[in-house]
């Protein structure tokens, strides 16, 4: 059962994004100032950029996946809304599960509240499986965060054992990556 969130305090949240199709580099960077740009998200920190194998459906192309952390005063309900539709905005189309996409933002957490509805459950149900997942959220979770000694060993183990295929593609400067939107 999921308890009460007050969306009147501000919370931290993790979101995952994934794109294989197209300039992947280029769509990641658009739904990060999509989300930047919303009245009630801020960005507060971004991972590296990370290439990865495909998992699932592994005839596809392979992928660029990194993490942000955001402020918000959204609820977690609202919050993936406003995923949906950046995706939406990117040229989303789901045709398969675990298919290629040209984007994917998946809510990993938010604050320190477990949510367990229809549409949403927090914390994320197979991100502690995922390198391409908690690889680059290690690169933004914070020290304190109550999953961080458990993330930082798994996420040092994929990337010395390269599970998923998983290596470091590029790293970026947050907040310094807006300057390629003011161009």
């Amino acid at each position: 059962m999921s308890e009460p969130i007050n969306v009147h305090n501000e919370q931290i949240a993790y979101i995952a994004l994934g794109s294989n199709m197209g300039d992947r580099e280029g769509t990641l960077l658009r739904a990060i100032e999509a989300l930047h740009a919303h009245p009630n998200i801020t960005v507060t920190a971004i991972s590296a950029i990370y290439e990865t194998d495909p998992v699932g459906y592994t005839e596809q192309d392979a992928f660029l996946n990194m993490v942000v952390q955001v402020k918000t005063t959204l609820s977690p309900d609202e919050l993936l809304q406003q995923q949906l539709a950046i995706e939406g905005q990117l040229g989303r189309v789901r045709h398969m599960r675990w298919g290629p996409r040209t984007i994917d933002l998946d809510l990993l957490m938010y604050g320190q509240y477990t949510v367990e509805s229809e549409f949403l459950i927090l914390p994320h149900p197979r991100m502690m499986e995922r390198a391409f997942v908690l690889v680059p959220l290690f690169d933004v979770l914070e020290a304190h965060h109550q999953l961080y000694s458990e993330v930082q060993q798994i996420a040092e183990e994929a990337l010395q054992l390269r599970k998923e295929g998983i290596t470091l593609w590029k790293t970026i400067s947050w907040p310094n990556v807006l300057e390629h939107f003011a161009n």
